[in-house]
């Protein structure tokens, strides 16, 4: 494995590439312009060849709360589990509680509750896949630090006093390169489900996909923005994982930014 330096601004931006791999470093301006000075990182694999992009990657190796990108790994256990089996499959019954995010007040299918980020559908799922069963699927897939110990359904959300599992913007955008290319130790009918409940839209040159996720401090404002998954372009599969940190930030923010890059560099 090489590891190369943008010669823009060596502390920003490095390039990480395998023997014989070719490179392809993202424009330094087109980063720069979409992070606008908010703090953050962002990670991009080449599944193929496995060489890497990373902006900031003091920050891409610090470990967070996954958030709600968590949601990705909750659905492809309780799939491998047998818990859930298809993406439109009944999967939420509604409790009649009324909620902040009007699209929890509902039924839902496996589909609909991924993409309405529907926490309390997760939690339930988490729930029914049981702390034994999730820890032996955490472990096998070597998902950041493997901490599950504030609960079963709870150690993924970020909260005052509450040891989350902690999982970085580099191990993240990895393990999403695993899955795609078919690494990690699932079937691939568990993996067809997982795509299809990720896919978010098609491309000019292929399809997006990916998961948002959202954290607050103890104040309960925003200060933290996931987004992760992968693009598929011109025959060519990339992983990515995006976080921000700071005063109001969020998923849907992380997300922007990952769009802009990937438009600007000619990956869309």
């Amino acid at each position: 494995m090489k590891l190369h330096l943008s010669p823009i601004a060596s502390l920003w931006l490095v390039v990480i590439t395998t023997a014989g791999a070719q490179t392809f470093p993202l424009s330094e301006r087109s980063l720069k312009s979409a992070f606008a000075d908010r703090t953050g990182a962002l990670v991009l694999i080449d599944t193929t060849t496995q060489a890497q992009s990373v902006y900031h990657p003091k920050i891409a190796a610090e470990k967070f709360a996954p958030c709600s990108t968590f949601k990705i790994w909750n659905t492809l256990i309780g799939l491998e589990n047998g818990t859930i089996h298809s993406a439109d499959e009944p999967f939420y019954k509604w409790d009649g509680q009324q909620r902040f995010i009007p699209a929890w007040n509902q039924d839902l299918t496996l589909k609909a509750a991924f993409q309405a980020s529907c926490v309390p559908a997760f939690q339930a799922l988490a729930r029914k896949i049981g702390a034994e069963k999730m820890q032996l699927w955490i472990d096998k897939i070597g998902y950041g630090d493997r901490n599950l110990s504030a609960g079963i359904d709870v150690f993924w959300l970020p909260n005052p006093g509450r040891k989350t599992v902690l999982i970085s913007p580099g191990e993240q955008a990895q393990l999403l390169a695993k899955l795609v290319t078919g690494k990690l130790p699932v079937s691939e009918k568990a993996r067809a489900t997982l795509r299809e409940v990720m896919f978010i839209e098609k491309t000019p040159l292929g399809s997006f996909s990916g998961k948002t996720g959202t954290g607050t401090n103890e104040a309960g404002n925003y200060n933290l923005g996931w987004f992760v998954g992968y693009v598929e372009t011109s025959g060519k599969t990339y992983a990515f994982a995006c976080l921000l940190q700071g005063s109001n930030v969020m998923g849907k923010d992380a997300r922007a930014i990952v769009e802009t890059v990937l438009k600007e560099n000619g990956y869309w």
